[in-house]
């Protein structure tokens, strides 16, 4: 999630922007299936973004009315831009329109103001009510006969597999999509350039020239990480009426042994993907085949990045127990706890070559007051402060968690813990950095057998996702 002050600078006023990842059948419906069509709308619609309008009054946040406040889901208008906008692709018999995001994991925030919500798993809304293509982009995207157990197929054609007339709708999704925060009628933009994979986030900075640079990891094990460079200054782009997010460049990066590392050119100028692709549109609606071709590192499951005030970028991989043999980037065999590595770009952000190191690994702080493991979240604060968040089964007898590390000293320090079978995500600040807002996810597993947070314990009520406000009591800075 995102916070957009008012006026670009008001602590007490302003719109959230807060992703819906994923929500259970027993817990959005109270069933494990679909009966109906009525069934799979309301499981369609707990997903996507919800923008919202907030205020501080008298020290409790509240949500207020706006006419820019909505809901996004997966029934929602949308349009694509870039390479693939247009592109047979995307087409399909039915001649349906363009609709929905989901799956949405973590965000970007644009030097324009805008937000850019990302689709991970999308692979898992499909299924198969007979037989289907099960081409090779479709096998190495992850898709199959019934997906997460949504059920969406059995009564929405348009995530049918089998369905010949909706057969690129699983094409639709996995993208990059832009939201203005301050327009309740912008139809969101997948913005195509920058690749159609499982994105966990999307971290923006300005790189050489004024340059828009972002960076991305793709969460599944094994998989990559890229960056996306504007081919000019973005200021320039946009007063010439064109989207910093749709002219530019996409790379995939290679982690040498030496400590060096590549960026690899993502594009159909590339021999390599010329060979294999007929256009661009076709690389970057495959960019997971093209990854492959290419030869970048196979990693345990990038997951956020940040831009740290010096320039170095981090990333969680947050495990990968599948893990056999090791290589530099990723030398823990298996991975059970996961790591978080970092690197520095030459050229200020915008060039091909980098150095790169390991930050740290979750698996060295167990049986220590600062044990963490499955880093996922992640957010460098101006003050080179690292915030991490986690996601998976913590050591120690704890709950996911999220802890600040100070990247001069490695020393860490626990901020938060959550609740049993919950997951820590989100992190947005106010100009200031005064006020903190983060995410529990999916607390309990929605099972109110296992907790009825945020009710109390013993209520029977289901648990809810919820949204934590964090101050100071001095006031000062969160995390400082």
């Amino acid at each position: 999630m995102t916070f957009f002050p008012e006026n670009g600078k008001s602590n007490s006023k302003g719109m959230l922007c807060i992703n819906h990842e994923f929500g259970r059948n027993t817990h959005v419906i109270g069933k494990p299936d679909p009966e109906t069509k009525d069934d799979v709308r309301l499981s369609q619609h707990a997903h996507g973004v919800s923008v919202v309008a907030l205020e501080n009054k008298g020290g409790t946040w509240q949500t207020v009315d706006s006419p820019n406040a909505r809901r996004i889901h997966v029934n929602t208008p949308v349009t694509f831009s870039g390479p693939v906008a247009g592109h047979p692709l995307l087409e399909n018999k039915a001649r349906n329109p363009f609709l929905g995001t989901v799956n949405n994991c973590s965000d970007g925030e644009t030097p324009w103001g805008t937000y850019l919500t990302c689709e991970e798993n999308f692979n898992g809304y499909f299924g198969a009510t007979g037989d289907y293509a099960r081409t090779e982009a479709r096998e190495r995207y992850g898709f199959s006969e019934n997906g997460f157990f949504y059920g969406w197929h059995k009564f929405d054609p348009r995530f049918d597999l089998s369905n010949g007339d909706y057969a690129n709708e699983d094409n639709r999704f996995g993208w990059v999509v832009e939201i203005d925060p301050n327009d309740g009628g912008q139809v969101p933009v997948k913005r195509t350039a920058l690749g159609r994979f499982k994105h966990e986030g999307a971290a923006v900075t300005v790189g050489r020239g004024g340059r828009l640079v972002v960076y991305m990891g793709d969460d599944q094990t094994f998989d990559y990480i890229y960056k996306f460079v504007s081919e000019d200054n973005w200021k320039s782009m946009r007063a010439r009426g064109l989207s910093p997010l749709d002219h530019g460049k996409l790379y995939v990066a290679r982690f040498n042994e030496n400590g060096t590392g590549d960026w690899l050119e993502v594009t159909h100028d590339n021999p390599v993907l010329a060979a294999k692709f007929k256009d661009q549109g076709e690389v970057l609606t495959y960019t997971r085949l093209a990854a492959d071709a290419l030869g970048a590192t196979p990693m345990d499951r990038p997951e956020w990045a940040t831009v740290a005030p010096n320039g170095e970028v981090y990333c969680t991989l947050t495990n990968n127990s599948g893990r056999e043999v090791a290589d530099a980037a990723n030398p823990r065999a298996p991975n059970r706890d996961g790591h978080i590595i970092k690197w520095l770009d030459n050229d200020q952000h915008t060039g091909t070559r980098f150095v790169w190191d390991i930050f740290l690994f979750a698996e060295d702080t167990h049986g220590t007051e600062e044990t963490f493991s499955d880093p996922d979240g992640l957010w460098a604060d101006p003050d080179g402060r690292l915030f991490i968040q986690t996601d998976g089964g913590q050591k120690d007898g704890l709950n996911n968690q999220m802890v600040v590390a100070d990247t001069r000293t490695g020393e860490l320090r626990r901020l938060f813990t959550g609740v049993t079978s919950d997951e820590i995500t989100g992190i947005a600040v106010t100009p200031e950095r005064r006020t903190l807002f983060i995410n529990t996810q999916h607390p309990g597993n929605g099972d109110p057998m296992r907790t009825n947070f945020p009710a109390p314990q013993g209520s029977g009520k289901v648990p809810r996702d919820t949204t934590f406000v964090i101050t100071r009591k001095d006031g000062g800075i969160v995390g400082s």
